[in-house]
């Protein structure tokens, strides 16, 4: 696996350092402007993305086009040293678009045309809209192609929502034409739509879902979701396309999204399909620091786990952290501002993950509409006299320290899969607890574990190749497309290990349940038959014991909650039985040799404590490298990146409290930021980051 990549662009020597800047808001203060150039270099910051909602100020009027602030920022930002990343301004259409084509403007489930407003509010397959967007995007690329300020495009921003206008309803039915081949009866039968008699005669009765008609088939449900992806995956294709002609040299992202309040990312679109088509994957991380919800520390496991994933959606490329705020959002149920350090240490996670730059939203706080209370670099206040603007310079002075770590990766031995189109099947299968499966909580518990130890894991779709790894972890992997139970055979055949949990080998990629027993197409590699599942009430807990003897030597007993699946063994060897119910006896954790390797199931969801003993004898057994080989307090994490000569170990401490490493005799550890040598205890203050630097 590669592990040291270029910057994005030749000009780019370290981490970018900046964001969102909106001047052509601030155009009636010139000296605001100004005043922001004296600032940007106090910040310490470098790089800058234009033009993201900037439609109404290049193009006032239709066919009227303004660049002369544009062209100023540029030359100015040029002038000073500082990087642009130019945006596509397509996330938000100015008035006259909706006033002159009001087929731009998105129609909702209920069918209804929105006015206009708001962000997002178009529609992707509007030829109005796609014609406007992309004769604007070749007007840019001509304009600013040979600038030397601009190093990569921004398209659009935080693509997301969905169109059920007529011109979407015919785009789907013609997109279902194209995967079932225009076969009615194929259709039909992946759809199930005998049921209830909803069979489809003609392509012209089918609809998008709707509360008030069509939403309870599941494969329609689906089918609509991935339609939503390759559609909008289609409109940014259109926005890209002069783009790649006249700037071929220059890289090009669109920002994707985390999913909050619990942290993981948007379900709108299936990212691992859209990161196909970027060149660097970028996402906005907000994630609520220091709620009543959760420890400091499990949060940044689950931050964690989302850095990974999108670190794992181009192999290990380093990503761009494209927003975050360097205080506080505006939006979250309740708005708290990062404590004292917790800057510094949630940049230098993104960083720890994979993270190539530390970008803001937004630079300077707008004074007014929904947005004016963000937090920001610049505060109303308007000057670098508070806590805020000298932990965002802090930020940038310790990323001047560390450029060595620019391009570097990890190279994980262990990958849990999460897969976008397994959450949309399962959250919308009516079975189980029907408000709240908790997949994305599967995935993240088992992760947990690896994280507690500092081990490194990639987080990946059932549809990536596995021979890299030595073990691989399938948390309610609800649905198995086509294959992918042949390779997980192979690779267990092969020597690995694999891991499936309750709830597995259900249903094909049409959401058609697997005749024959469950876990269907996995029965085999795991030596099991599952008959049944118990959904257990929210404050309903089992018990399992470890048997006698076995080859982990696991012992005593543990909890299980939510869930207790019932299984046979068919060739699998019974590590723990349950003690209690009718299933008392049964099996709740089994293992299968299969050719050279192990696959295990684990019937149950039980609590953190199952993970982190059971893993752990899988991290012994595997002989799986750590991060950091000093034992870790709880809450304190260690990352690696390495660029192939050097590894980059960065230990953080996301407890409110002080914590110490007892270092080894005859043992140092040179840190990047503070620039010293480290012997015999590493004493972390609240929020505090190491860095430390050494040759492989």
């Amino acid at each position: 696996m590669k592990t040291n990549y270029p910057t994005i662009h030749p000009n780019v020597k370290g981490f970018m350092h900046g964001g969102d800047y909106n001047p052509d808001q601030w155009l009636r203060y010139p000296e605001i402007i100004q005043e922001d150039y004296r600032l940007m270099k106090l910040a310490k910051s470098n790089t800058f993305s234009l033009n993201i909602f900037g439609w109404s100020a290049v193009e006032p009027e239709e066919g009227v086009y303004q660049f002369d602030w544009l062209d100023d920022i540029m030359e100015n930002l040029a002038e000073q040293g500082s990087h642009v990343i130019l945006a596509t301004p397509s996330g938000a259409r100015p008035a006259w678009l909706s006033q002159q084509y009001p087929e731009v403007l998105r129609v909702e489930q209920n069918r209804k045309r929105n006015l206009h407003g708001l962000r997002h509010n178009h529609c992707f397959t509007s030829p109005v809209y796609r014609e406007k967007t992309r004769k604007l995007n070749r007007i840019l690329a001509e304009r600013y192609a040979d600038h030397p300020a601009l190093i990569m495009w921004h398209v659009s921003n935080e693509y997301g929502g969905e169109c059920h206008c007529d011109m979407c309803q015919e785009a789907f039915r013609e997109w279902l034409k194209n995967k079932y081949k225009n076969d009615l009866d194929a259709l039909n039968h992946a759809w199930w739509t005998g049921f209830w008699s909803h069979t489809i005669t003609d392509f012209g009765q089918i609809e998008s879902p709707a509360q008030h008609g069509e939403y309870q088939i599941h494969a329609h449900n689906l089918d609509w979701k991935r339609f939503v992806t390759d559609q909008t995956i289609d409109f940014y294709r259109n926005e890209i396309e002069p783009l790649r002609e006249l700037t071929p040299e220059i890289k090009i992202t669109t920002n994707f999204m985390g999913n909050y309040p619990r942290m993981g990312p948007y379900l709108g679109l299936n990212y691992d399909q859209f990161a196909k088509e970027v060149d660097v994957v970028s996402w906005d991380s907000y994630p609520a620091w220091h709620g009543d919800y959760q420890e400091a520390w499990e949060l940044a496991a689950d931050v964690g786990f989302v850095h990974d994933l999108f670190r794992s959606l181009k192999g290990g490329q380093p990503f761009l952290v494209m927003e975050c705020t360097p205080s506080l959002v505006n939006w979250h149920k309740v708005n708290k501002p990062k404590r004292p350090g917790m800057h510094l240490l949630s940049s230098m996670q993104s960083v720890a993950h994979g993270a190539d730059s530390i970008l803001y939203f937004q630079w300077r706080k707008g004074r007014g509409a929904s947005e004016k209370f963000h937090g920001a670099v610049v505060d109303h206040v308007g000057n670098e006299n508070n806590r805020v603007f000298r932990e965002v310079a802090e930020v940038g002075d310790v990323l001047s320290r560390l450029r060595d770590v620019v391009g570097a990766t990890t190279s994980p031995e262990v990958a849990i899969i999460y897969d976008w189109e397994n959450q949309w099947a399962i959250d919308d299968a009516q079975a189980l607890n029907v408000d709240n499966k908790k997949y994305l909580e599967a995935c993240q518990s088992q992760y947990r574990a690896f994280w507690k130890r500092g081990v490194p894991v990639d987080i990946i779709s059932m549809e990536k190749d596995f021979s890299n790894y030595k073990l691989l972890i399938a948390p309610m992997l609800y649905m198995i497309r086509p294959g992918v139970a042949e390779r997980i055979e192979e690779f267990v055949a092969n020597g690995g290990t694999f891991v499936a949990t309750y709830w597995s080998g259900i249903v094909n990629e049409n959401d058609l349940c697997f005749l024959g027993g469950f876990p269907g197409p996995l029965r085999q590699v795991l030596g099991i038959w599952a008959e049944e599942i118990d959904t257990l009430y929210e404050n309903e807990t089992k018990t399992s014991t470890f048997s006698s003897s076995h080859h982990l030597g696991l012992e005593g007993t543990y909890t299980a909650k939510d869930y207790c699946e019932l299984i046979h063994p068919e060739g699998a060897q019974v590590l723990a039985e349950y003690q209690e119910d009718f299933y008392s006896g049964m099996p709740s954790l089994t293992v299968n040799q299969y050719g050279e390797g192990e696959a295990y199931y684990i019937a149950s969801r039980n609590e953190d404590n199952f993970h982190e003993e059971f893993y752990q004898k899988i991290i012994d057994q595997l002989k799986l490298s750590s991060s950091f080989q000093e034992q870790l307090p709880e809450g304190v994490n260690a990352q690696v990146r390495t660029n192939g000569e050097q590894d980059f170990v960065f230990l953080m401490n996301f407890n409110d409290t002080r914590q110490v490493i007892k270092v080894p005799e005859n043992v140092s550890y040179y840190d990047m930021i503070s620039e010293k040598e480290i012997t015999e205890t590493i004493d972390f203050n609240p929020y505090q980051v190491y860095v430390f630097k050494k040759d492989k």
